[in-house]
């Protein structure tokens, strides 16, 4: 199988859908703004940011408490010449499930209707042969969780009938995730199940009526690399669909562990694809029918356009409402009083580079899992520090004089191999520091487990961005540049 992500980086949850000869595909985007990030494909390999779909206030709110709350698992899917979207906000669950729709994927999307009194996640739209459309979710039964469906109006999200129970999956652990699909004369329903740790898995199920009964498939699960040495683990959350020539694919989220036991993965879930063929009706995965290519990602943005581009985000604030045009050039980042005010994009590859030019005492360079865990290198007045925030602890570990009015922060991760064996002895190792005539400095170097998922926990994955030092006061930021070491 290839282990390299069609889209790496924290896009967990991947759903898909097919227009003629077009691919457009969502993931979740939890706590950070604008949520939803939307990509065009006309392969299924090679991928382009083109949007975000929840961009405005009206559409998504976050506090600035949310951590791991926000958007949950999108689902997108072509209906009657519209693109509808599904998703949950978290800080909201309560008022159901969101819906939004537009002609263009790119956006505008529409202000979103709810699904009222509808509790859970992991929405899913489908319509029927007869043109009715049915909510699919994992929601809360007399037994606890439990996959329901009900017949739903999507332009208003009203529950137009009663709520039944589908299939359960094979029994074990956190069954979500459902999407529904026909082919033939066959319904199926795909869940993920497993838990989206190391025992995640897929799972799929047949029937002749959506009504059910429902079979399970006597291969389940058709997907699942738990209790394997796969480079790539906690495969499931996965989505069909069919390809102009009537072949199929499946896109499912992945991780790339590395180092020690347990193993630890800090650029969050990312989204992987395979084949599918049918055998007596039933999917049979291909995980080595495509070839991915190698995802370029590096940027280098000295903000000269009128627009943030799609990759930037913000946690709890869309970039738009903290960011301006500096008078002289560069962008002013502005200090929010509710929220963090850190332009942040994703960390997209395992060995990397990030460089920020800020004028002196005003930013710092930000590497960011959440709150609780993170690192940076901040400017002073006449002094560059490196600083790391584990749970409690906030500490900064060194410190260096410099006399540039615009200073040059860096964060670099590198992997280390070092004994008998070939395998890195940490996670990665991360060099914060500063360049001065193009020479880079070191001020600390750290072990990669504290800024990884397996230490923090939550569903998200590394960004890295600059936010102000001061909460009084905008950094500016002249030039940002990323790229894959």
């Amino acid at each position: 199988m290839s282990a390299a992500p069609i889209i790496p980086g924290f896009h967990p949850d991947p759903s898909i859908c097919r227009v003629e000869d077009d691919y457009y595909l969502v993931t979740s985007s939890f706590e950070y703004k604008p949520g939803v990030p939307i990509f065009h494909s006309r392969d299924l390999t090679s991928w382009e940011l083109i949007g975000n779909a929840l961009e405005r206030n009206d559409q998504l709110s976050i506090p600035s408490s949310a951590g791991g709350g926000g958007i949950y698992a999108p689902t997108i899917r072509h209906h009657g010449g519209h693109f509808w979207l599904i998703t949950t906000n978290f800080n909201e669950v309560r008022k159901g499930h969101l819906i939004a729709s537009a002609t263009n994927p790119a956006g505008p999307w529409s202000s979103p209707v709810y699904t009222e009194g509808v509790l859970g996640i992991d929405p899913d739209l489908f319509w029927d042969v007869d043109g009715t459309c049915y909510l699919t979710w994992a929601g809360y039964d007399r037994t606890g969780i439990a996959i329901l469906q009900a017949p739903i109006n999507p332009e208003t999200g009203a529950i137009l009938g009663e709520t039944q129970e589908a299939w359960q999956g094979t029994g074990l652990a956190n069954t979500e995730a459902p999407h529904v699909y026909r082919r033939g004369d066959w319904y199926y329903l795909m869940l993920a199940e497993g838990g989206t740790e190391r025992g995640h898995a897929v799972t799929i199920a047949r029937s002749r009526s959506l009504a059910g009964p429902w079979e399970s498939n006597p291969a389940n699960p058709i997907l699942s690399h738990r209790s394997t040495s796969s480079p790539v683990q906690n495969t499931g959350h996965a989505d069909l669909v069919e390809t102009p020539d009537g072949q199929w694919a499946m896109v499912y989220l992945g991780v790339r562990p590395t180092g020690p036991t347990p193993g630890f993965h800090a650029n969050g879930r990312e989204t992987f694809l395979a084949g599918v063929s049918w055998v007596d009706d039933w999917p049979v995965v291909d995980e080595d029918a495509f070839t991915v290519p190698e995802w370029a990602g590096d940027i280098d943005d000295e903000f000269t356009d009128t627009e943030l581009a799609h990759h930037w985000i913000g946690p709890g604030l869309n970039p738009a409402e903290f960011t301006s045009r500096g008078p002289d050039g560069g962008i002013a980042i502005v200090p929010s009083a509710t929220h963090r005010a850190l332009l942040a994009r994703r960390v997209e590859h395992q060995s990397w580079e990030a460089r920020a030019t800020v004028d002196a005492g005003t930013g710092r360079l930000v590497l960011r899992l959440d709150e609780a865990h993170w690192i940076a290198v901040e400017s002073a007045r006449d002094t560059v520090s490196a600083r790391v925030v584990i749970g409690p602890a906030d500490q900064v570990l060194a410190t260096a004089a410099v006399t540039s009015a615009a200073v040059v922060l860096a964060i670099r991760s590198t992997s280390e191999a070092t004994g008998m064996f070939p395998i890195a002895t940490v996670a990665d190792i991360l060099n914060v520091g500063y360049y001065e005539a193009e020479e880079f400095t070191a001020l600390a170097t750290i072990d990669g487990r504290y800024i990884s998922t397996e230490v923090a926990g939550g569903f998200t994955g590394r960004v890295i961005g600059v936010e102000p030092v001061s909460a009084s006061k905008p950094a500016t930021l002249r030039r940002f540049e990323y790229r894959a070491l």
